[in-house]
């Protein structure tokens, strides 16, 4: 009887101590979120009120102005589109390409293991990398900057995000549809082609959102391949306009109305990532949700 008190007593010693280790750390957790919380609404807060303040319709029908002078960020919004268009085009299909292979072609080979490591460092790597390695594989030797540079050095970025919801989704179609388009002769590029992409579509283009998403923002990159353009310009064998680089230019400045425009050109590439974000979450079920 009295070992049964003393074991009892100890039981009751040690769920006291997980309670309080539990509450010790929920609340340490609840501190952190708190704070991160606060942070993130400071910053948020700050853009949407800074943002909003210059946000008109100039901003999407007026050229980069001189300081002290009044305008828009019409030609660095359409040079960011012209060189998201041209990477996603150029990254995209490599992208799906080198994912259909890892997860139909060769998924237990070694070069898919190898593959997939590479892929994983590109996805980590930081993208000033990515514009030093552009810069001397195509800036040097051109002996320019240019608008096909800083759209490649973006399709590097989007490769890997690419690759890798490719696999993840084509992995996770049921391997009894491929069997029953076998059991039918369907050969395996059709069954790829008309079974597999049908069914991991959805999370495919996920995936190049995504990737949309990852590169609206990069400036870094940009600054070492398509530099910038003060001016209109469609020619992508010039340095051409970008919103980052705008905003990294414009809030360096010590010109209040420049000051204005980066903000309202950060709020633009913040809503549009939003948005992305929004719109690939919407696509993938909420099964497969991570």
């Amino acid at each position: 009887m009295p070992d049964q008190v003393i074991s009892a007593k100890v039981t009751a010693a040690r769920y006291a101590t997980r309670r309080r280790t539990n509450a010790i750390a929920m609340v340490l957790a609840l501190v952190a979120t708190v704070i991160g919380l606060g942070w993130l609404a400071l910053v948020l807060g700050s853009l949407f009120w800074q943002g909003f303040t210059g946000l008109s319709l100039a901003v999407f029908t007026q050229m980069t102005p001189p300081p002290g002078a009044s305008g828009g960020l019409l030609n660095p919004i359409f040079g960011s589109l012209i060189l998201t268009f041209i990477a996603v085009a150029i990254g995209t299909p490599i992208g799906i390409l080198a994912g259909t292979y890892m997860a139909e072609y060769g998924r237990y080979d070694r070069l898919t293991s190898v593959v997939r490591f590479i892929n994983d460092i590109l996805l980590s790597a930081p993208s000033i990398v990515v514009g030093l390695f552009i810069y001397e594989v195509m800036v040097a030797p051109m002996g320019h900057f240019s608008g096909w540079a800083g759209s490649v050095a973006l399709a590097v970025l989007v490769i890997p995000v690419v690759v890798r919801t490719t696999e993840d989704m084509l992995t996770l179609v049921p391997n009894a549809l491929r069997e029953a388009a076998t059991s039918i002769g369907l050969p395996r590029s059709l069954t790829i082609r008309h079974i597999c992409y049908r069914a991991a579509s959805a999370g495919m283009v996920t995936g190049v959102l995504l990737s949309v998403a990852r590169i609206s923002g990069e400036t870094a990159p940009l600054l070492f391949t398509s530099l910038n353009n003060q001016f209109w310009s469609t020619n992508l064998n010039q340095p051409i306009s970008s919103l980052p680089v705008v905003i990294f230019q414009f809030a360096l400045s010590p010109y209040n109305d420049w000051q204005s425009l980066a903000w309202t050109g950060a709020l633009i590439i913040t809503l549009t990532v939003l948005a992305l974000s929004i719109t690939a979450r919407a696509l993938v079920p909420s099964g497969k949700q991570s």
